[in-house]
């Protein structure tokens, strides 16, 4: 299903939702309240239009999207393959004009992300990942393939952190890697591709978050060789045995906390 003309044309899809969301980015714009409290706004709805749009002229499947979440469970619960989309992850990112925001289109195929692009439009960064066939960065215009970074011995561990929400499990986390560590503070998804791309070991989101916040990134994490497994303990967030973080198995469409390594 996935070969390399619809690729680019999802691909495209994303770059012109964040046509869409630089135009709103780069003049004032008016920001909503959504009834969880989070902020909302006119670019998150002219992402997600221009994505619904544009994947509903490739394909037939269902798609579940930040700004389109309310389709009741007993309809998801019988969904084998979907597009999971969140049109502009990083609102707070956005409306503090630090670019570090993100459109984010994921196949989800019984449970598990086997596509994801994550594209910032301010950066001119795109990841994309494709189960099976590896993961590459489009970086303005160049392509480079893109894998996890191993961790050597004596190395300063390089541990991913949200810019905007902070936990006080992370302390703790950190105390238990053993050795030096470095904070690398990011916003959206991107937290996920620094790891995919190796500029960091690992991403513990010991925090709340949705299935559309991360499953686009996860392919892209998971294609590049690297793990998003869910977290129980912290002191063993880095078990072996722990399993991956899969999508649609439950009514909640909440995450469980989870851990994006090498």
């Amino acid at each position: 299903m996935l070969d390399k003309p619809l690729i680019d044309k999802i691909v495209a899809i994303s770059h012109l939702a964040g046509d869409k969301i630089m135009e709103i980015y780069q003049r004032d714009f008016s920001v909503n309240e959504k009834s969880d409290k989070s902020p909302l706004t006119e670019a998150d709805l002219a992402a997600h239009h221009c994505i619904v749009n544009g994947l509903k002229a490739l394909s037939s499947l269902p798609i579940l999207s930040e700004e389109s979440a309310n389709i009741p469970w007993s309809e998801r619960s019988t969904w084998q393959q979907y597009w999971l989309v969140d049109p502009l992850d990083g609102t707070k990112e956005f409306i503090k004009k630090n670019g570090e925001f993100t459109v984010n289109i994921a196949l989800i195929d019984q449970g598990k992300p086997v596509f994801g692009v994550v594209y910032a439009p301010v950066l001119d960064h795109t990841y994309v990942g494709v189960a099976g066939q590896g993961a590459y960065k489009l970086n303005k215009g160049q392509r480079q393939t893109i894998s996890p970074k191993i961790r050597q011995a004596n190395e300063t561990w390089k541990v991913v952190g949200s810019r905007s929400h902070q936990s006080p499990e992370i302390q703790a986390f950190l105390d238990s890697l053993g050795g030096e560590t470095e904070l690398i503070a990011m916003g959206s998804s991107l937290k996920l591709c620094l790891v995919a791309e190796g500029v960091a070991h690992l991403y513990p989101r010991l925090g709340p978050t949705c299935e559309w916040d991360t499953g686009a990134a996860q392919a892209v994490v998971e294609a590049a060789g690297g793990k998003v497994t869910v977290v129980n303990e912290v002191e063993n967030a880095r078990s072996e045995q722990n399993a991956a973080l899969r999508y649609n198995q439950q009514e909640s469409v909440l995450n469980p906390y989870f851990l994006v390594s090498y």
